[in-house]
């Protein structure tokens, strides 16, 4: 199954959220295993990025940048994709960038804890432990 993985899943794997890690950090194991084609859209990459910046030194961000890049693809963010955002249901512009680089990629679901913020997608959008359920069924 392919998958775009949004920027929430990532930070929760990334900054260890107590109650959020676990599941995020299967879904990583899945894309590890090749049991699923996992991307990134490229604006999460520059999003973590920054994030990462703001409380790790320049080399230690980039070196889990890396390894982020050796397990994800990355969905591109070009002008197809911004346009087709711009023409969304989804009402939060950055939503639907996730949103159209993964029906542009082929992303048969969008894994994200903000799954209401997704209601309107044409790609239909999962919470990790109900992506895991489905994975397991």
């Amino acid at each position: 199954m392919r998958v775009i993985v949004d920027t929430n899943v990532v930070l929760d794997v990334l900054l260890a959220r107590e109650r959020f890690a676990e599941p995020a950090s299967r879904i990583f194991a899945l894309a590890e295993q090749s049991k699923i084609e996992a991307s990134l859209c490229a604006t999460t990459v520059t999003t973590i990025h920054y994030l990462l910046t703001q409380s790790l030194p320049r080399d230690d961000a980039r070196r889990a940048l890396r390894a982020l890049l050796r397990l994800f693809e990355i969905a591109p963010v070009n002008r197809s994709v911004m346009e087709e955002a711009f023409q969304s249901k989804i009402a939060d512009f950055e939503d639907a960038v996730v949103e159209q680089a993964g029906r542009l990629s082929g992303a048969e679901a969008i894994i994200t804890r903000n799954v209401k913020d997704f209601r309107s997608s044409i790609v239909k959008a999962l919470d990790p432990a109900e992506f895991l359920a489905t994975m397991e069924a």
